[in-house]
Parts: structure tokens; C-alpha cells; sequence
């Protein structure tokens, strides 16, 4: 029993200095060679999940006088994989960085008729909320104008009424 798990720590091994390798050659590649290598990775810590699963069915089968030892070194095992897995999100946030610049472009040029159309943009909000203020300011007034005409109507009414029983 142990003696399988001794050489799935040695398969661990190598995948995981083979993964650490790529994952620190990603940010440095480009294009086509970038994408495969972001595969290839992806593929291998599948690989290291599988294995570290077969190396915790061998775990629960060894005695349990051993089996403390081995849980501890399994422990370790899936804590690496989980900062393998945190790198390799690293590098392909990296990766995603690059292409993004790439696409939208990172040249001065660009960068000005940005700034440009944003303050094109910030004077029309701005028209648009001086017409919008100005807009609810004529419906205060309208609606004071309305409640003072039915004041004076209401006045009215009222005097008619009081003419009529006289």
C-alpha cells in the first residue's frame, strides 16, 4: 500500500516542477504557443487532481497506525496543488492583460481621443442636466400656478355661495 502511495509521490513530483516550469513561461510567450501552453497546463493539474484522489484512496486502505503520516504528507500535497492552481490563475490573468492591450491598443494616440470623446461626453451629460433641472423647476411652478388657481376658484365658489343665500 505505501509503496504505491511513495510512487504517486513521485508522479506528484514531477508533474508539479513540470507545471511550476510552464506556469513561469506563460506571461513570456505570445499568440498560438501561449494558448497551448495554458492547455497543456490546464490538462496536468487535471492530471495532479487525479492523482492526489487515488493517493487519498490509498490514505484510508494503510493501517491505521501509519496513516497519520501519510494524511499529513497528502495534506501538504493538496495545499500545493491549491498554490499551483492560484499561479496558474495568475499567469493567465496575465496572459488576459496582454490581450486585452493588445486589442484595445496602448498607444498615446489612442489614449487622447479616449480622453477627448470622455469629455465630449461629461459637457452633453451635463447640458442634459441643466435642460433635466430646468425641466422640474418648470413643473414646480406650473404645479404652484395650478394650486393657487383653484385656491382663487374655490374662493370664488365660495363667495358666489354665500351672494346666493343672501
Amino acid at each position: 500500500m505505501s509503496s504505491d502511495f511513495e510512487t504517486y509521490e513521485l508522479d506528484f513530483g514531477t508533474l508539479t516542477a513540470d507545471i511550476t516550469n510552464k506556469i513561469g513561461r506563460i506571461p513570456k510567450l505570445a499568440g498560438e504557443e501561449k494558448t497551448q501552453l495554458v492547455l497543456n497546463v490546464d490538462k496536468q493539474l487535471e492530471e495532479v487532481r487525479e492523482l492526489l484522489e487515488q493517493m487519498d484512496l490509498e490514505v484510508r486502505e494503510i493501517p491505521i497506525q501509519s496513516r497519520g503520516m501519510y494524511s499529513s504528507r497528502l495534506k501538504s500535497y493538496k495545499q500545493e496543488m491549491e498554490k499551483l492552481e492560484k499561479d496558474f490563475k495568475r499567469s493567465r490573468i496575465a496572459y488576459s492583460d496582454e490581450v486585452r492591450n493588445e486589442l484595445l491598443g496602448d498607444d498615446a494616440s489612442s489614449s487622447e481621443s479616449q480622453r477627448a470623446h470622455l469629455l465630449d461626453n461629461t459637457e452633453r451629460l451635463e447640458r442634459s442636466s441643466r435642460r433635466l433641472e430646468a425641466g422640474y423647476q418648470i413643473g414646480g411652478e406650473r404645479q404652484q400656478i395650478v394650486s393657487l388657481v383653484c385656491t382663487v376658484k374655490r374662493e370664488r365658489v365660495e363667495k358666489k355661495k354665500r351672494l346666493d343665500d343672501w
